[in-house]
């Protein structure tokens, strides 16, 4: 079983409703690819060092994730690359 720590940020012009269909998606993705979350952390809104995308701040979002394969962290990788309402994300592998 291969840990995984993920961190991204959410658009801070949305409303709260479009921020958790974000988050649900994006959960979703891990969780249809075999992928089991074993923390969610909502961090909250936070101020960048400098501006991204035209952003000068995000809502930040903490997971850690356990996977037998890569897939589901492939998947999530892609959707969150191209999904307009992610400033920034990361995706680390944390096995010792």
């Amino acid at each position: 079983m291969r840990k995984y720590e993920i961190m991204f940020i959410v658009r801070p012009d949305l409303e709260e409703k479009a921020v958790k269909d974000t988050v649900k998606k994006l959960e979703k993705v891990l969780t249809d690819n075999k992928a089991v979350i074993t923390l969610s952390k909502e961090l909250g809104s936070k101020e960048f060092a400098y501006e991204i995308k035209g952003f000068k701040s995000g809502f930040y979002f903490l997971y850690n994730v356990d996977s037998n394969s890569d897939k589901a962290i492939k998947e999530f990788d892609r959707i969150a690359s191209i999904d307009e309402t992610i400033v920034r994300h990361l995706v680390l592998n944390i096995e010792k």
